[in-house]
C-alpha cells in the first residue's frame, strides 16, 4: 500500500496537533481551576450557602422597672425578620417551585418564574423582611434550592414611650442618642461574626439569643412615664406651646422615674423623622433662661450664709436701678413690706436683687456651681451639656442682679430640676441616673448605686426653704399646684425669651415652668414641668402650675402615699 504523502500527511499532522493543542489548554484550565483557584471557587460556592453577620447578632434587651407591680415592661428589644433567597441553579422543579411561592407571597406565579428561570450567577433575594410566621410556611414547602436568611432587627414595643430616653439604633447597628448610645458597647452582642449555614437559618433564631448583650433594668416606670407624656401632651395642646419636657425623680437616690418630650417620635420609624433635631433630648440637650424658678437657688445662698431668715423683711418698690439698666417686677406693682417668704411667693424680682447684692458675687457663683449648674450632671445618657454661667471674674453688676431672677444664664430642665431635687434631699446633691441594673448573658449582675455628688446647703437651710416653697404652693403664685390633703413644696417660672439678634427679650414669646416636690416634709418624688412658647396663657402660675399639680395628684395615689 501507498504511504500518503505530501498535503495528505501535513493535514494529519496539523489534526493531531490542534488536539495536542486543545488537550494543553483544556489541561491547564482545569489545573488553574482546581489547584490555583481553588480557595476562591471554593468560597464562591460557601456563598452559596453560608451568610456571614459581621454586625452584633442580639442586642441586650431594655426594660423598665415598675414600682407597683413585679412585673417589668419591655422597652427594646429584637426581632427576627427573613430574606428569601432562591440559588436558581439548585431549583429542580421551577415551575412547582414559582407555584409553591407566589401562594406564599401573594405575587405572580409568573414573575417569580421569570426571576429563578434565568442563567444569572445572582439574583436578589425575592422577598425581604419576611416575618417568622410566613417564614415557617416556605420552610414546610422543602424547596431545593430556596433558602431563608433571619435578619435581627431593632423593635420597640412601646413604641414612642419614652423615645428621648431610649434613643435607637441606626442601620449600622449603632445605637444613636440617649440609652442606646450611652450603653451601645455594652448592648451589643460580644461576637462579631458568626457563620451559619443557610438550611440551618430558620432554626437559629434562638440559638442567636445565646450571643445576645447585656440586658438593661432602667430606674423609669413605665406607667410614671406614660402619664407624665399623657399630662404633658394635653397641657401643651391647651395652652398651645410649640414644644415641652418633664422630669421625675427620686430625691434620695437620683434615680430618673419619668423623663418626657413632646413632641416626640415612634422608635421603629426613626428613619421616617425629617427633622434630626427632633431627636435631641430637650431635658438634657437643650438649655433656656429658667426665670424665676431660679430664685431659691438664690435665696438657699442667702439662708445658707446666714444673710438672711425666711421672716427677713424689708420694703421694696416697683423697681430698682442697677447702673444704667431698670429691673422691674414681673407684674409691675409694688410689693411694698416683705419677708423673705412672701418675696418667693410673689416671685419679687426686685426683692431679688436686694437678696443678691447681700450674697455677694464670689459667694453666688459659688453656690450656683455647688448647685451643678454649668457643669454636666453625669447622667447616664448620650448628648447631655451644661449650660452656660458666665465665669464670676466676668460678672458685672448687671449679672448678679439678673441671675438672681434665673436670666442671663442657661440651664437644662435635669440641672434645674436636681436643685429642687437637692433642697428635698436635706440638701444633698445626688447624681440622676437611668440604668440600675446590668444583666450579662452569663448571669453576672451590676447594681448601679445611688451616688451623692455633695453636701450643697445645710440640712437646716433645706428645711427653711422647703417650708418656704410651700407657702409659695398655699399662699402665692403656686396655688394651681396645690393637691389637697398634702403639702407641695415648688416655684414658677415664666421666663422672657432673649431675640435671636442678641437685642434684649421678646415682649411676646414666654418659657413656663413648675418644679417642685410632694410630699414637702417627706419627699417621695421632684418633678418639673416646662412648656415652650405657650399661646394661650401668660403666666406659669396658669399652666405649668396646674398641670404639675395633676401630675402630683396621680403620683401621690400611684405610690400608695396617703394624705396629711
Amino acid at each position: 500500500m501507498r504511504q500518503p504523502t505530501g498535503p495528505v500527511v501535513y493535514r494529519e499532522k496539523l489534526v493531531l496537533f490542534l488536539i495536542l493543542a486543545l488537550f494543553l489548554i483544556f489541561a491547564g484550565v482545569l489545573f488553574q481551576k482546581s489547584i490555583i483557584l481553588h480557595s476562591f471557587y471554593l468560597a464562591k460556592a460557601e456563598s452559596q450557602y453560608k451568610v456571614k453577620k459581621e454586625t452584633p447578632l442580639w442586642r441586650g434587651e431594655i426594660y423598665s422597672q415598675e414600682k407597683t407591680s413585679p412585673e417589668n415592661t419591655l422597652l427594646a428589644t429584637n426581632i427576627v425578620f427573613y430574606d428569601l433567597l432562591v440559588v436558581h441553579r439548585n431549583v429542580k422543579d421551577k415551575i412547582k417551585t414559582a407555584r409553591e411561592l407566589a401562594k406564599i407571597l401573594n405575587r405572580s406565579e409568573k414573575e417569580i418564574f421569570e426571576k429563578i428561570n434565568n442563567k444569572a450567577l445572582y439574583i436578589p433575594p425575592l422577598a425581604r423582611k419576611l416575618s417568622a410566621k410566613t417564614a415557617e410556611k416556605i420552610e414546610k414547602l422543602n424547596l431545593k434550592g430556596v433558602h431563608l436568611v433571619p435578619q435581627v432587627k431593632r423593635f420597640w414595643p412601646e413604641k414612642k414611650l419614652a423615645a428621648h430616653l431610649l434613643g435607637f439604633v441606626d442601620a449600622e447597628g449603632k445605637g444613636r442618642y440617649g440609652v442606646e448610645e450611652y450603653y451601645d458597647s455594652i448592648l451589643q452582642s460580644p461576637e462579631q461574626a458568626v457563620f451559619v449555614y443557610k438550611s440551618q437559618l430558620p432554626k437559629i433564631a434562638e440559638d442567636l439569643k445565646d450571643t445576645k448583650g447585656a440586658t438593661l433594668y432602667l430606674t423609669i416606670d413605665s406607667a410614671i412615664q406614660y402619664m407624665t407624656e399623657k399630662i404633658l401632651r394635653e397641657g401643651i395642646k391647651t395652652y398651645q406651646a410649640r414644644s415641652g419636657s418633664a422630669i421625675v425623680v427620686e430625691p434620695q437616690t437620683g434615680k430618673i422615674l419619668a423623663m418626657a418630650a413632646i413632641p416626640n417620635f415612634d422608635l421603629n420609624k426613626y428613619n421616617k423623622v425629617k427633622d434630626y433635631s427632633l431627636f435631641l433630648n430637650p431635658n438634657i440637650s437643650l438649655t433656656w433662661e429658667p426665670g424665676s424658678v431660679f430664685k431659691p437657688v438664690c435665696m438657699a445662698a442667702a439662708l445658707d450664709l446666714d444673710k438672711v431668715t425666711p421672716d427677713t423683711t424689708n420694703i421694696f418698690g416697683s423697681s430698682t436701678k442697677v447702673g444704667p439698666y431698670t429691673i422691674r417686677t414681673a407684674t409691675g406693682r409694688a410689693y411694698g413690706k416683705e419677708t423673705m417668704t412672701q418675696v418667693l411667693e410673689n416671685s419679687d424680682n426686685v426683692a431679688m436683687v436686694w437678696v443678691a447684692n447681700l450674697i455677694g458675687k464670689k459667694e453666688f457663683f459659688k453656690y450656683i456651681k455647688k448647685f451643678g449648674f454649668g457643669s454636666l450632671t453625669g447622667i447616664d445618657l448620650a448628648g447631655e451639656t451644661a449650660g452656660e454661667v458666665k465665669n464670676v471674674k466676668s460678672w458685672g453688676d448687671i449679672h448678679l442682679a439678673t441671675f438672681s431672677f434665673g436670666q442671663g444664664l442657661t440651664v437644662t430642665p435635669l440641672q434645674m430640676l436636681m436643685a429642687f431635687a437637692t433642697i428635698a434631699n436635706s440638701g444633698k446633691l445626688m447624681k440622676p441616673f437611668v440604668v440600675e441594673k446590668i444583666v450579662k448573658p452569663n448571669g453576672e449582675t451590676k447594681t448601679i448605686q445611688p451616688h451623692q455628688v455633695r453636701q450643697v446647703i445645710k440640712e437646716e437651710t433645706a428645711k427653711e426653704l422647703t417650708q418656704m416653697l410651700v407657702s409659695v404652693v398655699e399662699n402665692g403664685f403656686g396655688k394651681k399646684a396645690r393637691v389637697p390633703g398634702y403639702k407641695i413644696a415648688g416655684k414658677t417660672g415664666t421666663a422672657q425669651v432673649p431675640n435671636p439678634n442678641g437685642t434684649g427679650y421678646s415682649e411676646t414669646e414666654k418659657i413656663v415652668s413648675f418644679a417642685g416636690f410632694a410630699p414637702a416634709d417627706n419627699p417621695r418624688f421632684a418633678a418639673i414641668i416646662k412648656l415652650d412658647y405657650p399661646q394661650k396663657v401668660k403666666w406659669a402660675s396658669d399652666s405649668a402650675a396646674p398641670l404639675f399639680g395633676k401630675l402630683a395628684r396621680w403620683l401621690l395615689y400611684y405610690l400608695g402615699v396617703p394624705p396629711s
